[in-house]
């Protein structure tokens, strides 16, 4: 099993975690150093699908270097897979969050010998294992030498997952020591086990997609690109995926410009190595657009890194996260923090981030979506009151040191004795 060297992702201020201290409260900070000790020479392992592409890399992007900062021996490992493993790994992936889906016995044994490998490439022993979403979901049950602790994190909202899909997983899930999911209620209703924690994602400040960056950096990117700075501009950064709604917020789009002709609309997605149909939507998409000169669709494959998502963000005049479906979705806090006024689908775990008055722009339709767009774009002052509510929310509640706390409380009570 690979591991992900991540050197070239670090950096000081973020793996410093007293730079922190003028952004948290300081009860946070001392707690992780108190906790980091308690922990001491422990060996913990995070195991997930890849190393790029989607919002768990990008947590442990941003975790591995911390905690290794604290003095923890912490690895990052990820396990092999082919299209055909990743085609039915996205497939458990949208059952959990309620798509149709049937179990055939093709899917549980591709699903059963990727894990089997993944477990047999995992040599070395940890006292904590945490194991990522259902793609290696199956490796305590295939891995019963190794005696440490296991924790089950699902970033997916499973409050109502596929029976088939659900039914096969649950087993292989109630065999670790402790799960976690991002809300309360994203917890299967006939989960059995004693042992569930409910810790929600975070951003880094000083990563490269969230840093402050100069004005006329920002505009310079966005100019590159073949956007009008004139002109404004709405934004969406969402993987290709039904449940992120692309079209929804093309048809949005359309409407907004009958209101609003001039406006603009960019798309940017990272396409992920385990998500095969990301591929398909990013071509649906593109032929959808290819007549319209005021839409476009950028990619990690077209140049854009992290520190363009960061310029577009901060340029963009309102940013949109129309999703159907959502376990988190980090977005909405990058944008926040970024004091940018946001349009969102009222769903998972979004409105948790979502500063107090402003849940009118918490939208479940096409047309709410467009309509609140146009607000923000008619009223300025209200959009920038958004913003400034927005950062102060993130900042109470969404940077990265109040995670790094949760998962060592929970790391630290699972091994304790």
């Amino acid at each position: 099993m690979p591991a992900v060297s991540i050197s070239r992702h670090c950096c000081s201020e973020s793996t410093n975690l007293e730079n922190f201290r003028a952004l948290v409260d300081e009860q946070i900070i001392d707690e992780i150093r108190a906790l980091s000790r308690k922990i001491g020479d422990l060996r913990i392992c995070h195991i997930n699908a890849t190393a790029s592409g989607g919002g768990v890399a990008e947590l442990l992007f941003r975790l591995i270097p911390m905690y290794r900062a604290l003095g923890l021996r912490v690895d990052w490992r990820i396990i092999h897979g082919d299209a055909e493993f990743f085609r039915v790994t996205k497939s458990f992936h949208n059952a959990l969050q309620g798509a149709d889906f049937h179990l055939t016995k093709e899917v549980q044994d591709e699903y059963l010998r990727h894990n089997e490998l993944a477990a047999e490439e995992l040599s070395e022993i940890y006292d904590v294992y945490i194991v990522h979403d259902p793609q290696p979901a199956g490796l305590r049950a295939l891995k019963p030498e190794a005696r440490g602790k296991w924790i089950w994190r699902c970033h997916i909202d499973s409050s109502a997952p596929n029976p088939e899909a659900w039914g096969f997983l649950r087993p292989y899930v109630e065999q670790y020591d402790a799960s976690v999911f991002t809300l309360e209620s994203f917890r299967p209703p006939d989960l059995a086990m004693k042992r569930v924690a409910f810790i929600a994602p975070a951003i880094d400040p000083y990563a490269t997609k969230n840093m402050e960056l100069p004005t006329d950096l920002c505009r310079k990117v966005i100019a590159d690109a073949g956007i009008d700075l004139n002109r404004a501009l709405i934004l969406q950064v969402a993987r290709f995926d039904p449940w992120k709604d692309p079209l929804g917020v093309l048809a949005a789009f359309r409407q907004v410009q009958r209101a609003k002709p001039d406006v603009q609309l960019a798309f940017i997605g990272a396409m992920a190595g385990d998500d095969p149909e990301g591929w398909e939507i990013l071509h649906s998409m593109q032929e959808e657009t290819k007549a319209d000169d005021n839409v476009h669709i950028l990619t990690n494959l077209t140049g854009v890194g992290s520190m363009e998502v960061n310029a577009f963000q901060r340029g963009a005049d309102v940013i949109v996260q129309k999703s159907i479906r959502e376990g988190f979705g980090l977005v909405v806090s990058e944008a926040l923090w970024k004091a940018k006024p946001v349009v969102a689908g009222k769903a998972g775990g979004i409105p948790l981030q979502f500063p107090r008055g402003y849940e009118r722009f918490l939208v479940t339709s096409i047309d709410e979506c467009a309509a609140r767009i146009v607000q923000l774009l008619d009223e300025p002052a209200i959009a920038a009151e958004m913003g400034r509510a927005g950062r102060e929310k993130i900042k109470r509640d969404f940077l990265l040191p109040r995670l790094v706390r949760d998962e060592l409380r929970l790391i630290a009570s699972l091994t304790a004795g």
